[in-house]
């Protein structure tokens, strides 16, 4: 089993995203991905920024960088930039959007389908494959019961499996809108946020009446209100036929994660109880945390 560190899917400073590759950097990790997947907007390092980044982190290494692609393309000027991350000639590309898709698949090139794609099933799979798909992230909300039939339908109808990476690690990203909701939290409007999501290192909380966390908002992102933690499923996602498990970027503490999964696939046993949701990987409600149901 590999590892792999996801896109920093909030809005950080330059020097916070500067200071926290190179903590990542020697960290046991096995592929890094880079960019910006959620607001164009948010320029804090730019596609030049991004490619020398990734020539440092492979210097000496065997890490793969990836580079990400937004998950919602709106404009002109973002598919322009679309355009170039698929062209950068050095790095694969993550497509978050069927745009992205179509700009790779023209130009032959191999890429991973990002969680914000809608594959659910093993046609459309096929599909994209034969436009160069690799390396599949399914939905967030697959269950273990929904990747594993989809790799046998692929078994069955004889196309090879591509890779498959799994969330296993972090915020949840449910849904993407045109509206931004946290500027509409701050009564900007989105033409002129002022960049306020950046004042969130981990989102803004959104909580229920009662007081509990139910989403957290992270500009045109809703994503949910725990963090998602697959450790202690680890047994499951290994019979599942898991190749990958992504850790996604954290404020604070992702040393600790990365060496509590990075223990666990080296033969350590999984903790009996960790905290965070996993309820979508057991076919259930996503916020819930239940115990390993999965032979």
């Amino acid at each position: 089993m590999r590892l792999s560190l996801g896109p920093v899917l909030f809005y950080w400073s330059r020097e916070k995203l500067l200071a926290f590759y190179e903590a990542m950097a020697g960290q046991p990790l096995d592929i890094i991905y880079l960019g910006e997947t959620v607001c164009s907007k948010r320029r804090a390092l730019s596609l030049d920024d991004w490619l020398a980044l990734a020539r440092e982190l492979r210097s000496g290494s065997s890490v793969e960088v990836v580079l990400s692609g937004l998950a919602l393309v709106e404009a002109a000027s973002e598919l322009s930039s679309l355009k170039r991350l698929c062209e950068n000639g050095e790095l694969r590309v993550e497509a978050n959007d069927m745009g992205a898709v179509q700009l790779l698949a023209e130009r032959r090139l191999p890429f991973v389908a990002g969680p914000a794609l809608n594959l659910y099933n093993p046609y459309a799979l096929q599909e994209l494959i034969d436009c160069g798909l690799q390396r599949w992230v399914p939905p967030v909300e697959c269950s273990g019961q929904l990747v594993r039939d989809c790799l046998l339908q692929l078994d069955a109808l004889g196309i090879a499996r591509p890779e498959v990476e799994l969330f296993a690690y972090g915020h949840l990203p449910l849904a993407y809108s045109a509206r931004c909701f946290t500027a509409r939290a701050e009564n900007r409007p989105k033409d002129d946020c002022q960049l306020c999501c950046q004042k969130h290192v981990e989102g803004l909380p959104m909580l229920s009446q009662e007081g509990e966390r139910l989403f957290v908002l992270n500009g045109i992102q809703t994503m949910s209100g725990e963090a998602s933690n697959l450790l202690g499923d680890y047994p499951g996602l290994v019979d599942c036929g898991v190749d990958i498990l992504r850790l996604s970027p954290r404020g604070e503490g992702m040393q600790q994660v990365i060496a509590a999964f990075d223990a666990v696939r080296e033969g350590a046993s999984p903790p009996i109880a960790t905290s965070g949701c996993n309820g979508y990987w057991h076919g259930q409600p996503g916020m819930l945390r239940v115990g390993e149901v999965l032979s």
